[in-house]
């Protein structure tokens, strides 16, 4: 059934499909994985300081578990995903060093399962070649030990395309199609909507080739790893509607909108560009981007000419389909965002850089095996670049957060208390206050919730430095906090109302 699938999608007969491979060879290529999962996961620990404060998203996700900080704000387009990940760390201990290093390990064992789904649909040395170009991309190595759903809805990307294209195979079994279902639930636990989009190939093929089981498979991953943020949508949004275009707001309302320049601009190590202007990044660092399509265009029809061009086809198609919404949808970008399309990618890229530098009989090319060794190791080098300077300065941004959250406790702005304003999530969780908004996209309070509070413990209201103080906190002492201004409350009360 897969051979005659795999001659529909190429147009003309496959030819023989490779011999299986015994048990030793199955072990080399798990081992093969295994090791580049494992440099994966040391790469982090040295490049990516344990001790690197939360960030913004971080602290959303990881103040819902933890019992030594307030919970955050919790907006509509987020899921529960990474809260649960972080759980068996943050649950009992405030250490941010061992919540990143069990995120790393953890983080490695994503991946090595990840490329294990791929076992017996290509040769080990083209898993591991995809495998070590994901993992040294700065955007998984900068995000792999960080409490973010991105990277994991690229594990479960390939667990599911993976998994889908194993279970085609005649006699394949059913732990294939747990596969599926796996993966599927992964990406819908972390972001529901981007695993529907991941998941849009996947399912029309199974219906257009009639695979009622695949299809039921990724439906069946789809609706347990989402279930929770359509029940949630009900519970507090007003029905799935309601949460979907709350949501839709917040990412600036979704429609056709190029975002293409924006995630250029990003390359350079902006974790999020909104508003994305300034010029676009060194085309040094942005090479590798523009490079990526042609050559996993290259691995598909590589793949077509061996006859297995679904085995690189749909993993292309689905990475299609993850990008459309970062790249077409949206007026702002995140290199995060892209992840489960460059894990995607991978697979057919790795196939391409094999046929470039060896031969159909295995004989290397050395002239395009010289060429493609040096480009890979200037790649690798721009990577690393790019990483340490971004590592560089969230490292300063959190230390300047932790600096703010030492000031406002010197002013006397102690746990329990309430921060709002500019970067009150983040500057709230380091100074172990509730934070709130009386507006915006993470509104969650009102002006006189707010100056009720101020009546019962200490208030502060964080602004840019010289901004006009809100209505009702314009009787506040103001202090120079760092590059903010602070407006801190009378003790006992006395806000303006």
């Amino acid at each position: 059934m897969a051979d005659r699938a795999d001659a529909l999608l190429v147009g003309g007969p496959r030819r023989a499909a490779p011999r299986a491979t015994g048990p030793a060879r199955r072990l080399r290529g798990d081992l093969s994985c295994a090791a580049v999962a494992a440099a994966f996961v040391l790469a982090q620990v040295l490049l990516v300081p344990p001790a690197m404060g939360l960030g913004w998203d971080e602290i959303v996700y990881v103040s819902q578990i933890t019992a030594h900080h307030p919970a955050a704000f919790f907006s509509a387009p987020r899921s529960r995903g990474v809260t649960l990940l972080a759980a068996p760390v943050a649950s009992w201990s405030s250490s941010t060093a061992l919540l990143r290093l069990w995120l790393a390990v953890l983080s490695g064992v994503g991946l090595y399962l990840g490329l294990r789904a791929w076992r017996g649909l290509y040769p080990a040395r083209v898993l591991a070649t995809a495998g070590a170009f994901f993992a040294t991309l700065w955007i998984t190595l900068f995000y792999g030990p960080q409490a973010m759903p991105n990277y994991w809805v690229a594990v479960g990307a390939l667990v599911c395309v993976g998994s889908w294209l194993r279970a085609r195979r005649e006699g394949a079994g059913r732990a294939p199609l747990w596969g599926v279902a796996a993966g599927a639930a992964l990406m819908a636990l972390m972001r529901p909507a981007d695993a529907v989009w991941v998941s849009l190939p996947l399912l029309a093929l199974a219906l257009l080739r009639g695979h009622w089981r695949l299809l039921l498979a990724v439906l069946g991953g789809l609706v347990a790893g989402g279930g929770e943020w359509v029940i949630e949508a009900y519970a507090w949004y007003g029905g799935l509607g309601e949460r979907l275009s709350r949501a839709s707001e917040i990412q600036g309302g979704l429609g056709w909108s190029v975002a293409v320049d924006d995630q250029l601009r990003s390359l350079g190590g902006r974790a999020l560009c909104r508003p994305c202007t300034g010029s676009l990044a060194h085309p040094v660092v942005v090479a590798w981007w523009c490079v990526l399509p042609f050559l996993a265009v290259l691995g598909v029809l590589v793949a077509a000419r061996a006859g297995r061009a679904a085995r690189a086809a749909v993993p292309f198609a689905c990475a299609v389909t993850a990008s459309v919404p970062y790249l077409f949808m949206i007026g702002y970008a995140a290199p995060r965002f892209l992840q489960p399309a460059y894990a995607l990618l991978a697979i057919p890229l790795a196939e391409a850089l094999w046929h470039l530098v060896r031969a159909p009989n295995g004989r290397w090319r050395r002239g395009a095996a010289a060429v493609t060794a040096l480009a890979l190791a200037g790649h690798l080098a721009v990577q690393l670049a790019v990483l340490e300077g971004t590592v560089h300065r969230n490292v300063d941004a959190r230390r300047a957060w932790a600096r703010t959250a030492g000031e406002l406790h010197r002013l006397g702005v102690r746990p329990p208390c309430l921060l709002v304003g500019t970067e009150a999530i983040p500057i709230g969780y380091y100074t172990g206050c509730s934070s709130g908004a009386v507006g915006g996209n993470n509104g969650n309070t009102t002006p006189a919730r707010v100056t009720d509070t101020a009546r019962r413990r200490p208030v502060a209201v964080v602004l840019l430095p010289d901004a006009a103080a809100p209505g009702y906190a314009r009787s506040w002492t103001r202090h120079r906090v760092g590059d903010r201004d602070c407006l801190i409350a009378p003790a006992g009360g006395g806000a303006a109302g």
